[in-house]
């Protein structure tokens, strides 16, 4: 499981010096405007919604902060893009949480995922939070202008551009745990990317690199060291690795094998097949699918509730190429 945060460091690393070292260790990444993404399609009951709904619940909610509710997780015209070079792969996530056109500029949140396919070094940016009205009768912020996403590491902005310190969160507020707020680590417990039904319908524009080395680098992230978990012939190990962290607190194993519904999904969603959307190929019935996997979830479940990691029937490995000490 995760270890404590550590005591203290040395040196609090800012974000531009963060973005240095990504940038030399994984690749740089370029400026970028959202509205160049990909849209993430919302449907209702196979539908999309009325050009002014805003819909709370839809047939495959986004799980981003599955904590906070339906809020947002189906709002239309989220975008994706892939801005991965060679061995360099780069996801950015544009975020709606409010109702705006398709090619507004602004959005509610960025998140950017670098990752090294080869060594596996991982890199993590979110966005800075938009304004807060000034006052409770003020108009609420119009969200974050995204016309021009600026490289984390960039020290020269172009006239009437955020700038990267403006844009991105410290490295040291992005790693750090808030209540009901898990962090990019503890989430993406297996490996840099999550599959869902959300993001599986743009799955072409995600790189993704599920057996390959996996590790954080930069000290604010340094004390994570994740686990992966199995159990002899497991069904649910065979395309990808199963984390120790959220992938058992936060039920992601029950999530995606109809144990529990998604915040935000509606009675489709919450229905087989649907409901049980691991393996990600499943074109089994029901009772096809119970008599392949329950027993192999259900084993999976037992091992997360082994929190001394001494359980005959669990195998926790430290996950490939994660060179933190325990």
């Amino acid at each position: 499981m995760l270890a404590a945060p550590l005591a203290a460091m040395t040196h609090e690393q800012t974000l531009l010096e963060y973005g240095d070292q990504c940038a030399k260790e994984i690749g740089e990444i370029p400026p970028f405007d959202c509205n160049d993404g990909t849209d993430i399609p919302i449907t209702i009951d196979g539908k999309p919604p009325g050009p002014r709904e805003s819909p709370t619940h839809c047939d495959k909610p986004s799980l981003l902060s599955p904590a906070s509710g339906t809020a947002g997780q189906c709002m239309p015209f989220s975008k994706i893009l892939n801005l991965s070079r060679g061995n360099t792969q780069i996801s950015a996530y544009c975020r709606r949480d409010i109702l705006r056109d398709d090619k507004d500029p602004h959005y509610d949140l960025v998140v950017v995922v670098m990752h090294h396919s080869g060594s596996g070094k991982t890199c993590w940016f979110a966005s800075n939070p938009p304004p807060l009205p000034k006052s409770k009768t003020a108009v609420p912020a119009s969200g974050i202008d995204a016309t021009r996403v600026p490289p984390p590491n960039e020290r020269v902005t172009p006239a009437g551009h955020l700038t990267a310190v403006e844009f991105w969160k410290s490295p040291k507020d992005v790693a750090a745990s808030k209540p009901g707020q898990p962090t990019c680590l503890q989430c993406h417990d297996a490996g840099p990317v999550i599959f869902s039904p959300y993001i599986g319908q743009v799955w072409d524009k995600v790189p993704t690199d599920p057996w390959g080395k996996y590790s954080s680098i930069g000290p604010a992230f340094s004390s994570y060291h994740l686990w992966t978990m199995s159990t002899p012939g497991n069904t649910c190990i065979g395309c990808h690795r199963i984390g120790s962290e959220q992938s058992c607190t936060a039920s992601y194993l029950q999530l995606s094998t109809g144990g529990k519904n998604a915040p935000g999904g509606n009675a489709l969603a919450n229905r087989y097949p649907l409901s049980h959307w691991m393996p990600t190929d499943n074109n089994m019935s029901k009772v096809e699918w119970e008599a392949a996997n329950v027993a192999s979830v259900k084993a999976l479940l037992d091992c997360c509730a082994d929190k001394s990691h001494k359980s005959p029937n669990c195998t926790f490995t430290p996950m490939p190429g994660n060179t933190n000490g325990r």
